[in-house]
């Protein structure tokens, strides 16, 4: 097959993948509309918000689990193209962000991020991830996590002259940062909704 076909079925791979949204199903579940309250997104961190830390977590490991394996799949596929894994990566991340199905209103891709970064290379993303967890802890704002996640990697391909990948990976990493830009606001106005508040269930659902 030639490689240009490759990096197309791995695209379209990546980006299946990627649209599938367990945030959107367990919205429908617990008939809780994800897009209309807590922070308006379909992601991790609104399901931690308005359900709790358990329904957070499980959306948060769905979501970096099908972008890691996109990665892994295209990995197996075309071996001898190992540019096919950043593609079927950054789609995956891309089909998170913007669902088909859902007139391209999804998550703003932290889980699917890291969860490609992983299949990129798994060591980098574990220390990503410690870096993380340290600084939003201090912090109490999950977008410090998504920010610096999703430049490091880019960053990190640039500086091992990856220069392709870390172009599509600086594509990627735009859109995310875009899709957080009413985040960056609330942060200036002091409104953003913290990791503490959202533990305290201040948004969530009474019963």
């Amino acid at each position: 097959m030639a490689p240009i076909f490759c990096y197309i079925l791995s695209a379209l791979i990546g980006y299946l993948l990627g649209s599938l949204s367990p945030s959107w199903l367990l919205s429908h579940r617990k008939k809780v509309d994800f897009r209309h309250k807590g922070t308006g997104n379909l992601g991790a961190s609104n399901a931690m918000i308005l359900l709790g830390w358990k329904w957070g977590i499980l959306v948060a490991l769905l979501d970096i689990g099908k972008a890691a394996l996109a990665v892994w799949l295209c990995s197996r596929l075309f071996p001898d193209l190992p540019l096919c894994r950043v593609v079927a990566g950054s789609a995956a991340v891309l089909g998170h962000l913007y669902p088909f199905y859902l007139r391209f209103r999804g998550g703003k891709g932290f889980a699917s991020c890291w969860g490609m970064i992983l299949g990129l290379n798994w060591r980098f993303a574990l220390v990503l991830v410690l870096v993380c967890a340290v600084l939003i802890l201090i912090t109490d704002y999950m977008v410090v996590g998504t920010v610096i996640t999703s430049v490091s990697y880019p960053l990190y391909c640039l500086a091992t002259h990856q220069l392709i990948a870390a172009l599509i990976l600086l594509l990627v990493s735009a859109q995310i940062l875009w899709k957080h830009r009413e985040n960056f606001v609330r942060l200036r106005n002091g409104t953003e909704i913290g990791l503490r508040r959202a533990h305290r269930g201040d948004l969530r659902e009474k019963k």
